[in-house]
């Protein structure tokens, strides 16, 4: 029998694909690439988190856990975000231990959002965004940011988007790609728009503990945004973590009996070894992160200096792990940039366009690396421009 239609739903057909995959996938067909594509740490998870996780394991908690994660990991988390910027979810019926980010953001998004619902997505944005709100059935609206702006959104970007049909607005802030973060008055403009406007804020906040020469702002903190935040972030980036797949969702009650009902059906709950890691790492973990972060710090300003050397001038990141600098000096496009300096000169980037069309002229690059190797690339990188610049 002949098949005469296609069995892929249009919603996926739909859907874009990753703007950053072709890179990784030709650079892992190259021998000697040095690779400032990957957006995770270098550093081998802290023993003493592994050590737990192994201890649980030979003690036989293999097990689901309660579907919203275990209630030592719940409390940890709630100790966590009031310790740090003192505001309060309970954890009985406020938080929800989720498989990363990515499980909250899309739990989230769905818990909310009817057909044709829209939702601002600010971008440059981590290239997952506008298609979580897709998959959840939602309209993504892109507000652009710009490096004038020192890429930060405003309060008048976000009401020339708004139109009846708006429910949300996403915000990643520390931002992946840009490095960028959102000022304390900067987030007081758009808590104002949001009310004004009856949006809920979805707030992903994974990069909250590596910020640098700045202060990180809890956006359900803001006057009068506690129930209008959905707060989602994790362990991957802080504790360097991201194989362990454990993120959290917070909000208030409303919003967290639909999230736990998805999750139930989604998932039944995280890893348990993972959440065990975790409990220990939110709880005893504070060096570790201290001491990741002076080093990434060190970094930045050692790749940040480099591309302004080389005529490639750099947004100076305040936040994450990531420099972003402008490829207009080499009058080529960023994707030219990149497929051009991964052949000839084995350095992998990203594309600044790859993360939405304000990111174009820009390349993305991690500092999620050795000094060694961002200091190979930055050679490499200046031999490429000697030839193009």
């Amino acid at each position: 029998m002949t098949r005469t239609r296609s069995y892929i739903s249009q919603s996926v057909q739909q859907l874009r694909p990753s703007g950053i995959r072709r890179f990784f996938d030709i650079a892992a067909t190259m021998e000697g690439v040095v690779s400032l594509g990957i957006g995770e740490p270098d550093f081998v998870t802290p023993r003493h988190i592994i050590d737990k996780s192994i201890d649980s394991m030979l003690k036989g908690q293999t097990a689901y856990t309660n579907n919203s994660g275990t209630i030592e990991l719940r409390r940890a988390i709630s100790a966590y975000i009031q310790r740090l910027y003192g505001v309060e979810y309970n954890p009985d019926d406020q938080i929800v231990v989720t498989v990363g980010v990515s499980e909250a953001m899309w739990l989230a998004l769905r818990a909310i959002l009817d057909p044709g619902d829209e939702v601002l997505v600010t971008e440059p944005c981590f290239v997952a965004n506008a298609a979580a709100v897709e998959m959840a059935g939602g309209l993504p609206v892109r507000v652009d940011t710009f490096v004038k702006d020192g890429f930060q959104i405003t309060a008048e970007m976000l009401e020339a988007a708004i139109t009846p049909r708006t429910k949300a607005l996403l915000i990643n802030y520390p931002n992946n790609p840009t490095g960028a973060i959102l000022t304390r008055e900067r987030m007081l403009e758009i808590a104002a728009v949001a009310e004004k406007y009856d949006l809920i804020v979805l707030s992903d906040e994974i990069y909250e503990r590596l910020v640098y020469d700045a202060v990180h702002t809890n956006f359900a903190s803001l006057p009068g945004m506690y129930d209008r935040t959905i707060l989602m972030s994790g362990m991957s980036k802080s504790f360097a973590m991201t194989g362990w797949r454990i993120g959290y969702v917070s909000a208030s009650r409303e919003i967290m009996e639909a999230i736990r009902k998805l999750h139930q059906y989604l998932i039944m709950s995280a890893p348990t070894m993972g959440q065990i890691a975790a409990t220990e790492a939110l709880n005893h973990g504070e060096t570790d992160v201290q001491d990741m972060r002076g080093e990434y710090d060190a970094r930045r300003k050692l790749i940040v200096s480099g591309f302004n050397s080389l005529g490639l001038d750099c947004f100076e990141p305040h936040g994450a792990f990531y420099a972003f600098p402008s490829v207009a000096a080499s009058g080529m496009s960023d994707e030219v940039f990149c497929e051009k300096l991964l052949y000839e000169d084995k350095v992998a980037l990203v594309p600044g366009s790859a993360f939405g069309r304000s990111g174009a002229g820009f390349v993305r690059a991690s500092y999620a690396t050795n000094r060694d190797n961002i200091e190979i690339a930055l050679e490499r990188i200046q031999r490429f421009m000697q030839r193009h610049g």
